[in-house]
């Protein structure tokens, strides 16, 4: 629970969330509190990926209910979800 209130807590600096809007649309920062209302209006059409390394995940932690990617530079299609409608989020932590 501490790593979730500190995870919360300290997301607007140490996190930057990608939310894929539209195939020409692009991407869009999102914040903490958007992600919140998204997951609330459309939780079976939003997917979130956590990008970081293990070593990151054990120290900050990670959001609940994010699918881990194996690596922050590639990853395999099926870990996508079929739809093409779906909404997509990554987030990763921020070192620079």
């Amino acid at each position: 629970m501490k790593k979730i209130v500190s995870l919360v807590a300290i997301v607007p600096l140490l996190l930057s969330i990608a939310l894929a809007a539209g195939p020409t649309e692009g991407f869009k920062i999102i914040h903490v509190q958007d992600l919140v209302d998204l997951l609330a209006k459309q939780p079976a059409n939003t997917w979130v990926y956590d990008a970081n390394p293990e070593m990151v995940r054990d120290k900050e932690g990670v959001i609940p209910g994010a699918k881990l990617l194996s690596s922050s530079r590639s990853y395999v299609l099926s870990d996508l979800p079929g739809p093409k409608d779906s909404k997509l989020v990554f987030y990763c932590h921020n070192t620079y």
